[in-house]
């Protein structure tokens, strides 16, 4: 059930950078829904937090060919928005909290995107350093300049 609304510049999946680490000062806001605007109690303390999301546009599959790859993979070992549960995650700056607005940066999503939760982000929980990325070794380079072409959307 989504708790809220994500809004950005975004207005197709076509052109949105793939990860918020490269969607760098791209400014948009989170709108929760009234009910759920308790919620957001002590969320200003923290600089950036994690938005968890439905892919609501994206088709579902096991296999597909990644924004940085051209082979199939398996999903489960992509980011691929396309999934047997399309959620998404993405780690933004909380600029300000207005009422039941968040206005954040670093968007990485379709504006109307359904929010299902939010998390604060705290390095030490989540950060890690990590020994092998798989087949994305080869192609990590490729980030800053990849962008959602829309192979994805339905």
């Amino acid at each position: 059930m989504p708790i809220g609304v994500i809004h950005s510049p975004f207005k197709e999946p076509s052109g949105v950078p793939i990860q918020a680490a490269v969607a760098e000062e791209t400014k948009g806001t989170v709108e929760v829904f009234p009910e759920f605007a308790d919620g957001l109690k002590d969320v200003e303390g923290f600089s950036h937090i994690i938005l968890l999301y439905h892919f609501h546009l994206a088709g579902k599959a096991l296999q597909v060919r990644p924004y940085m790859d051209d082979q199939l993979r398996g999903v489960f070992a992509t980011r691929a928005p396309s999934r047997p549960n399309p959620i998404g995650m993405s780690v933004v700056r909380l600029v300000r909290v207005e009422g039941e607005r968040l206005h954040i940066q670093d968007v990485d999503v379709v504006d109307g995107t359904p929010l299902l939760d939010i998390k604060p982000y705290v390095p030490e929980f989540d950060v890690r350093e990590a020994t092998s990325i798989g087949w994305l070794k080869k192609r990590v380079d490729r980030l800053r300049k990849t962008r959602d072409d829309g192979r994805f959307s339905e």
